[in-house]
């Protein structure tokens, strides 16, 4: 029986050829978009995937022309954010065409395709050890909705990246070179060692890390209009990030009921004004980074 190393050749499966033309596909569909961001964290549970709606829609109403793209193909949020889980399939004008939410604002992700009450399956006749291939399987999905949808002209392409400091490094790698990142932690020194570990991760690759969110940095008390300490535990044990805080936002109950409710718009407060000082930051970023 040959090893893994004793391969010198495809088996005629062309797989050199496929993935070139797979290549080509993506960099056709993404033609029309001028900067593409990733919003990961490397940690679950610390708000990625709201922020990440949320900045999308801050930098829509700074008149960017903007679209999500989830990334958790198994935990997929942004359809339940957007008021999108039955959003139709439907053909464009050059691929599939990019659903919308009723402010236009344009998202894909599995939600719209596969209800909460069931898993994303991958048909195999394989049985078991499905270890060795399920992660292969999940990036070429990836990449055929990157290529497949049709994106048109976008200013912001926003990336809602799935827990896991390896996984913000691969998809750095399935993004490549050109794409920003923007890492969330909240203010605790467990989720700050984690989101430490994906900020080295992308140290070792040309992508451009424009600087780390601070979520819930404290708790919007809407009866007595003032932010409240959430987090009081030391974060000093964890070590330095090495990147400018973009801004530090508090967590506002109002945003988790109407993120449940698929209503992405948020009453003004604190949080709101946060998050857009967040999408002017990183609007700034990509600013001074082209005219640099």
């Amino acid at each position: 029986m040959k090893s893994y190393f004793d391969l010198t050749e495809d088996g005629g499966s062309d797989i050199a050829g496929q993935v070139g033309r797979q290549r080509q596909r993506i960099a056709e569909a993404l033609a029309g978009v001028e900067h593409v961001i990733a919003i990961g964290s490397g940690k679950g549970g610390v708000g990625k995937s709201t922020l990440t709606m949320q900045l999308a829609l801050a930098m829509e109403r700074r008149g960017r022309r903007c679209a999500v793209l989830d990334a958790d193909l198994n935990g997929p949020c942004q359809a339940r954010l957007a008021g999108l889980e039955n959003a139709a399939i439907l053909p464009g004008g050059r691929g599939m065409a990019l659903p919308r939410t009723s402010t236009g604002l344009g998202v894909v992700s599995m939600g719209s395709a596969v209800p909460e009450s069931e898993d994303l399956d991958f048909a195999s006749v394989a049985r078991g050890d499905s270890h060795v291939w399920r992660a292969t399987r999940e990036f070429n999905l990836f990449q055929q909705l990157l290529g497949l949808v049709d994106w048109g002209r976008l200013d912001v392409l926003l990336v809602d990246l799935p827990p896991g400091a390896e996984r913000t490094l691969q998809y750095a790698e399935v993004l490549g070179p050109g794409a920003r990142f923007v890492l969330v932690s909240i203010p605790t020194a467990l989720a700050r060692g984690v989101v430490a570990r994906s900020a080295a991760a992308l140290r070792r690759t040309p992508n451009v890390t424009l600087g780390v969110i601070e979520n819930m940095s404290g708790y919007y008390c809407g009866s007595c209009d003032e932010v409240r300490t959430l987090f009081d535990g030391p974060v000093d044990t964890a070590p330095e990030l090495g990147l400018p805080v973009l801004a530090s936002i508090p967590f506002d109950p109002r945003l988790a009921a109407a993120s449940d409710a698929g209503e992405p718009e948020l009453p003004r407060g604190p949080a709101v004004t946060a998050i857009e000082a967040a999408a002017d930051s990183i609007l700034s970023g990509l600013a001074e980074r082209r005219a640099g």
